[in-house]
């Protein structure tokens, strides 16, 4: 955003480490002291996003005219190809441009974490994943379009990507000033914030739920809930504390933050893998049907489908980025996804004897954990 009004600026590495441990604290704060106000927060972030995405897409769509630069001719939205990957296959180059599209993977997996504070989990679970795809398809669609025709000059966004935030270029062609640029920063910004509170309340729920059935190390500490705070504070610090130890990273080697970073994606869906493809094996029989249960040959098809589809993809995102690569440039993520399952594996042999599995906690019978703690 300072950059918008000072084209010279060059941001250091920790310049961005400074701003990524203020968001971390203060989104760890919320959510440890202000369990009233998160149903507040999260309202306000659905509002920010929907209303944000409005304001974006007119504007983007608006201004060229306005300023008299235009727009990008319809060849450029929708036909021309540009592969400065360096493979020679541009099916191939599709495919791997889909990693951009498949950090939303992580977007239904969220909710289903705080099933255990929702009510009625069985219906709304499903609703609340549904509504995520349809909101979210339907508004990046138009989103991407609107700002695709704002780019008139594709090279100096590729440039400027690799040093600011990616919309800033693209905001400043599409709007023709620094103001507008920080008028639609600013509408990405607000979501993406909340957006970090609800991370911390999901990932220290997971953490906690997984401390409770003695899967994680230390369990029995952070397995507690703060009947001060009334929630898993433990856990919630934790958390806090391990994104800190990243950012770390991030200062001393961009190359092994990146890593950290991008194997997200894999890891999350190798997740999916793990819940899909054991059900598919065992003919979906070794679970209880839910309110949207897919009967008969459809539920082995869709399943089926997504087995595959996470088989190949998995595969796909492994590949380098660009081509030639190097240390600096390679990806990491077969790298980190093997580490991890190996640890993991070990974990499991170790751990397995006194991991008790999944427990219910009746919120209602202990008041431990605040109602509206959501």
């Amino acid at each position: 955003m300072y950059a918008a009004f000072h084209p010279d600026f060059v941001a250091q590495q920790w310049h961005v480490f400074v701003s990524f441990l203020a968001i971390t604290w203060i989104s760890c704060a919320t959510v440890l002291l202000a369990n009233r106000l998160l149903p507040m927060c999260e309202s306000l972030g659905g509002f920010f996003t929907i209303s944000g995405v409005f304001i974006s897409i007119i504007v983007c769509a608006a201004m060229p005219t306005v300023n008299g630069k235009g727009h990008a001719s319809n060849s450029f939205v929708w036909s021309d190809w540009v592969n400065s990957t360096g493979y020679s296959s541009n099916g191939f180059v599709f495919l791997l441009g889909m990693l951009n599209g498949a950090f939303a993977v992580g977007t239904p997996d969220i909710t289903t974490h705080l099933a255990e504070e929702i009510p009625k989990p069985s219906i709304n679970i499903p609703k609340a994943i549904l509504a995520q795809f349809i909101i979210g398809f339907g508004t990046t669609f138009f989103y991407v379009i609107s700002i695709f025709y704002g780019i008139t000059d594709l090279d100096t966004v590729l440039e400027e990507a690799t040093r600011y935030f990616p919309l800033a270029p693209i905001y400043r062609q599409a709007t023709g000033s620094a103001g507008g640029t920080l008028g639609l920063l600013i509408l990405s910004f607000l979501p993406l914030f909340i957006a970090c509170i609800g991370l911390y309340l999901t990932a220290s729920r997971t953490f906690w739920t997984l401390a409770r059935d003695n899967a994680t190390p230390f369990s029995r500490y952070f397995g507690q809930v703060s009947l001060r705070y009334r929630n898993p504070a433990n856990a919630i610090l934790l958390c806090a504390v391990l994104c800190t130890f990243l950012g770390c990273i991030y200062v001393g080697s961009k190359t092994a933050f990146s890593a950290f970073v991008g194997s997200f994606v894999v890891l999350t869906t190798l997740s999916y893998l793990t819940a899909i493809l054991p059900l598919l094996l065992h003919k979906r029989a070794n679970i209880t049907p839910g309110w949207f249960w897919m009967r008969g040959a459809t539920g082995f098809i869709v399943n089926g489908i997504s087995v595959a589809y996470i088989m190949v993809f998995i595969v796909i995102f492994c590949f380098p980025f660009a081509l030639p690569t190097d240390a600096a440039t390679m990806n990491y993520n077969s790298l980190i996804t093997g580490g991890l399952t190996l640890f993991v594996a070990a974990f499991w042999v170790w751990r397995r004897k006194v991991y008790v599995g999944p427990q219910q906690v009746r919120l209602a019978d202990n008041n431990m954990l605040a109602k509206d703690a959501i």
